[in-house]
């Protein structure tokens, strides 16, 4: 039985969200996202409470009850608050800056690494004296947050020996130990 898919969402003030036929929209103060759902489920909005239903126990009707839920769930959130994603990047001569919505790494190659950010999303960097480079992200659409920084962080992956690379804030690195020294 999927517990997900059987919360309620509750919408806060400024939410409104309209269902037609398999096509879920939400709009917020910070603006429209629309989700694509499968024929069989349906969404039932009563007042500001809003419930995804599925038909049958059906196996494959469990698994999408709790996926649309917690996707419109991502939704709401997104539009009434928004996402926010913190990076930073550890090494030596790492360095991160951004003009519009083009990223510019330099990771410790013999060149430069530029990122086209979506126009959906906010980037920010911060190199403070004596602080790792950051970079921010921030959006409504937390899907779309999540991939672009999985993108950032595939282009220097952490390695484990010095914990160089780039990393979440906050992640925890699991350290290796380094080779003993030779025996004499």
């Amino acid at each position: 039985m999927s517990r997900i898919g059987k919360k309620i969402i509750t919408l806060p003030a400024g939410v409104s969200v309209t269902v037609d036929k398999s096509q879920v929209t939400v709009k917020g103060p910070k603006g429209t996202l629309s989700q694509t759902i499968d024929p069989d489920i349906t969404v039932e909005i009563e007042g500001s409470e809003l419930q995804v239903v599925r038909p049958t126990e059906q196996k494959r009707h469990k698994a999408l009850h709790g996926l649309y839920r917690a996707l419109i769930n991502n939704m709401v959130v997104g539009v009434s608050t928004g996402y926010r994603t913190e990076m930073e990047i550890v090494g030596v001569g790492y360095k991160a800056s951004n003009q519009g919505n083009i990223l510019e790494l330099a990771l410790g190659y013999s060149h430069s690494i530029f990122v086209a950010i979506p126009e959906e999303l906010k980037i920010t960097t911060a190199m403070e004296k004596g602080q790792n480079p950051k970079v921010v992200l921030e959006g409504i659409d937390k899907q779309l947050i999540g991939q672009v920084a999985a993108k950032i962080k595939s282009l220097r992956k952490v390695e484990p020996y010095k914990g160089k690379g780039i990393r979440f804030t906050g992640e925890f690195v699991r350290r290796k130990a380094g080779k003993a020294a030779g025996k004499k």
